[in-house]
């Protein structure tokens, strides 16, 4: 498989080829998550799918923030590999890995401190709060392996290649699905055993991954000497890392302020808003794997000063992902009949009446998540990572605004409104940092 030069060709055919396998990437992903809700919905209890959808707000904030630094660090070996410079492609390739490793245990840590302090300070409800207890303690255990993959995967997509982390997932979401079967439905382990097979799944991409980079790509040659950190290239990438990060940080702290807020509806509320947001993850995932791939375009384009390149593709992949938004919208009007008794035996009226709510509210607002994506993933690529924190700030107050002034007026119908205020705010901080950032690439031709 030739990897993918963004330097020549076509750029909408080599994004959407390269898009392709990230998508399915990301839906991959996201199959963690679906199958062991849909499992511990169906086969524990109702309760319990609250509880593993709970701690998804402080799984946004541990594991997004580890994977935000992750990301920014693979930026200069894009760079570096359309301006064919190898030699310092490999040595931040090198550093990213190790400071990775550091990051990724340093989380873990840190994750087991804090998690049950937030799941109390969010109000979790008290009939879930020792089940969500039992399923975090296992699953952060997984971090240290995730950020490494994350990392693996972000350094291989940076030289072209967007299939080998696919098909190290699709090995993963088989060894998740055997796993939780086993431990969850024969076993009867309960929500241990689906946190038990995730981070038995977590480890097997990364291993897979670590493999492919350091023997098989290539394009790479990465060496002993390259994985030493160093204190420059470590200032460097924490410089693109940090900013990517604290996006996460900054809208997940939102998301836990909304979490509270929709804690006090009850587990039926909970329940409700863990399967929209699956199928508003599924929907997302076309417009989040164009943003990948654009990003790398831009990265390798902007190394290799191909300005005019960069600012013309961009505007056509913003026309492309409104189109794709609105076929989103559509499905996500549609989908909460049936995907809402996917994950429970016997659907709950009441979760079934909240989960349609949200998603028609959503769908409404649905060309907001296309521009963030653009927008967000283009200034990511050209180094402009403090964007994404501009962002991640956006999203928060959008989400606090919900929290304390529309939720108290409107109820769960304020709640629902959180994502497109959310999205709103961080498009306007997006389209004015890049309105005033657009002629630069042509300023320093």
């Amino acid at each position: 498989m030739k990897d993918i030069d963004f330097t020549t060709g076509k750029p909408i055919r080599s994004i959407f080829l390269f898009a392709l396998p990230v998508m399915a990437s990301a839906l991959l992903q996201f199959g963690y998550g679906i199958v062991n809700n849909i499992i511990v919905g169906r086969f524990v209890s109702g309760e319990a799918l609250a509880a593993v959808g709970g701690v998804n707000p402080i799984n946004s904030f541990i594991i997004g923030t580890s994977f935000g630094l992750a990301t920014g660090f693979a930026i200069p070996v894009a760079q570096h590999f359309g301006a064919k410079r190898h030699k310092e492609m490999n040595h931040h390739a090198g550093n990213a890995i190790a400071l990775s490793a550091v990051v990724g245990f340093l989380v873990a840590a840190l994750a087991q401190v804090v998690s049950v302090p937030l799941l109390r300070a969010i109000s979790t409800p008290e009939d879930i709060i020792d089940l969500s207890v039992a399923y975090i303690t296992i699953l952060y255990l997984a971090v240290p392996f995730q950020v490494l993959y994350n990392v693996f995967a972000g350094i291989a997509r940076a030289v072209g290649d967007s299939r080998r982390p696919l098909l190290f997932l699709l090995i993963s979401i088989i060894c998740n699905l055997l796993l939780v079967l086993l431990f969850v439905v024969h076993f009867g382990w309960g929500v241990q055993g689906a946190a038990l097979a995730t981070l038995i799944s977590k480890i097997v991409p990364c291993v897979c991954a670590g493999i492919y980079v350091f023997r098989y790509n290539p394009v790479l040659q990465i060496k002993k000497g390259d994985l030493r950190l160093r204190r420059q290239t470590v200032a460097t990438q924490l410089k693109l890392g940090v900013p990517v990060a604290m996006q996460f940080t900054i809208t997940s702290v939102g998301a836990m302020v909304l979490q509270r807020a929709v804690n006090g509806f009850g587990s039926s509320a909970v329940a409700a808003i863990t399967v929209a947001n699956q199928a508003e993850s599924i929907t997302n995932i076309p417009m989040s794997g164009m943003g990948v791939a654009l990003a790398t375009f831009v990265a390798q384009n902007f190394g290799a000063k191909q300005h005019m390149r960069i600012t013309q593709t961009v505007r056509h992949v913003f026309v492309l992902n409104i189109g794709v938004s609105m076929v989103c919208s559509a499905i996500l009007v549609t989908s909460g009949s049936w995907f809402v008794p996917l994950f429970m035996a016997q659907a709950n009226a009441e979760i079934m009446q909240m989960a349609n709510q949200y998603l028609f509210i959503t769908a409404l607002c649905y060309s907001l998540v296309s521009i963030l994506f653009t927008m967000r993933n283009t200034l990511q690529g050209l180094g402009f990572t403090y964007a994404n924190m501009m962002a991640g700030a956006g999203e928060f107050f959008g989400r606090i605004a919900a929290a304390f002034i529309l939720t108290p007026m409107f109820g769960f119908v304020g709640v629902s409104f959180a994502g497109p205020v959310a999205w709103l705010f961080a498009d306007a901080a997006l389209l004015a940092i890049y309105w005033r950032k657009k002629t630069f690439a042509d300023k320093t031709a």
